[in-house]
């Protein structure tokens, strides 16, 4: 999805493939541009939450149940989920933790990894 709200598709009679770095590039911009970091960025919250479903589902627990554990409602557990809110780090801790899971978070800095 793009932050428009619109939803790129390829024809289905396509029959050449296209690179997905070079549809991306055509279809949201290069990288580095305005476009393509909010695309980007929208697309890691989607990850998140993705996560955070599975392993709410992993560790078989209703939304409601996990809100409990954090000390925050059912309805702030599913907006999480749904990305209809902006999520902190904190936020985002603290429901990995609940869950009993090991978030790692990498750092890279002119092509460097760094570690603590």
């Amino acid at each position: 999805m793009i932050s428009d709200g619109t939803i790129v598709t390829l024809p289905r009679n396509r029959k050449k493939g296209i690179d997905v770095n070079e549809f991306i590039d055509n279809t949201v911009g290069k990288p580095g541009s305005n476009q393509r970091n909010q695309f980007e960025s929208e697309l890691k919250m989607e990850v998140f939450q993705e996560l955070i479903k599975a392993a709410r589902k992993k560790r078989n627990l209703s939304q409601e149940e996990l809100g409990q554990l954090i000390g925050v409602k059912k309805s702030q557990i599913s907006k999480l989920e749904k990305g209809y809110e902006n999520t902190s780090i904190i936020t985002i801790s603290k429901v990995f933790n609940a869950l009993k899971a090991t978030v790692r978070i990498s750092v890279e800095i002119d092509g460097q990894h760094l570690e603590l």
